[in-house]
C-alpha cells in the first residue's frame, strides 16, 4: 500500500501561489506606512529579497529546494544579522506576511498551518533588544 503525501506547497496550489504570496508580501512592505521600519532595513530595490524569499518559501512549504540548491543552507538568523530586527520590525514583517497570506491562500486551515511556524521563526529572527520607547 502506498500513501500519497501532499505537501503544503501542493495543497496551496504550488508555484503560482507561492509567487503570489511572496510578491504580495513585498508589495505590502513597500506600500504600507505601518511597515516603514521593516522596509527601511531592506535594500532600495526589493527585487532580490523577493526572489530569495520565493525560493526559500518554495522549499519550506515542501516544493523544490530552490533556495538550498542555489545558496546552500538558509542560515536565516546569521544571514539577517546585517539588519537590525527588533520587535517593531518583527511585528511589521508579520503584519505584511499575515495580510499576504490571508489574501493569497483561501483555506483558513492551510493558512493556520503556515502561520504558526512562520510566526515562531519571525520571533527567532529578532536580533535587537527593544528600546525603552518601543512597545513590545
Amino acid at each position: 500500500m502506498t500513501e500519497k503525501v501532499t505537501t503544503l506547497y501542493q495543497a496551496i496550489g504550488g508555484d503560482p501561489v507561492v509567487r503570489a504570496l511572496t510578491h504580495r508580501f513585498y508589495e505590502l512592505m513597500d506600500r504600507l506606512p505601518e511597515a516603514s521600519n521593516v522596509r527601511a532595513v531592506h535594500p532600495p530595490s526589493l527585487e532580490g529579497s523577493e526572489e530569495k524569499f520565493y525560493e526559500y518559501m518554495t522549499g519550506y512549504l515542501g516544493g523544490p529546494p530552490l533556495y538550498t540548491d542555489k545558496r546552500g543552507h538558509p542560515r536565516l538568523r546569521s544571514r539577517h544579522f546585517v539588519a537590525e530586527i527588533g520587535p517593531v520590525e518583527r511585528n511589521e514583517w508579520l503584519l505584511c506576511f499575515r495580510r499576504a497570506l490571508d489574501e493569497t491562500i483561501s483555506s483558513q486551515e492551510l493558512r493556520d498551518l503556515i502561520w504558526a511556524p512562520v510566526e515562531r521563526l519571525a520571533y527567532h529572527m529578532q536580533n535587537k533588544a527593544p528600546d525603552d520607547k518601543e512597545q513590545p
